[in-house]
């Protein structure tokens, strides 16, 4: 599905066994685990970022440490991860035309999105989301 796209100097070709998981990231494995996420980070009042990336994929492999990393950091934030591969017909659905690619969504509404490995971009994104705060709590 699609292509590897990369961005930034600091890729490394020779890195292999990755682990696209850890911290505070998600992996989403069916449909159903992604419509159960994204509804408690809707009751959570948190905003989400979707990963959908593939393990064969060197820029995916070369963002795959830093996003848990901000995963770790960020814990307001919900951080997810799709296989691209292994969640086919649901990546078809989101228009993935290369990976990784990054979905940043609120109350299940994307409201923006980066494509490619481009880690200062990824930062820049999150750390917005984060100076923007968490919204005023419902009142009873």
């Amino acid at each position: 599905m699609g292509s590897c796209v990369s961005k930034g100097k600091d890729e490394d070709d020779s890195i292999h066994n990755v682990d696209f998981t850890g911290g505070n990231v998600h992996l989403i494995t069916t449909k159903e685990s992604w419509d159960e996420k994204i509804a408690e980070a809707g009751r959570d009042g948190k905003i989400v970022i979707a990963n959908f990336s593939a393990t064969w994929c060197g820029p995916c492999k070369v963002v795959a440490p830093f996003f848990v990393e901000l995963s770790e950091k960020h814990p307001s934030i919900m951080f997810l991860l799709v296989d691209v591969d292994e969640l086919a017909d649901f990546s078809s659905s989101w228009d993935i035309k290369a990976t990784p690619t990054f979905f940043f969504l609120k109350n299940g509404q994307q409201i923006g999105k980066l494509v490619g490995a481009n880690k200062p971009e990824l930062q820049k994104k999150v750390t917005s989301i984060v100076d923007s705060g968490p919204e005023s709590p419902q009142r009873p």
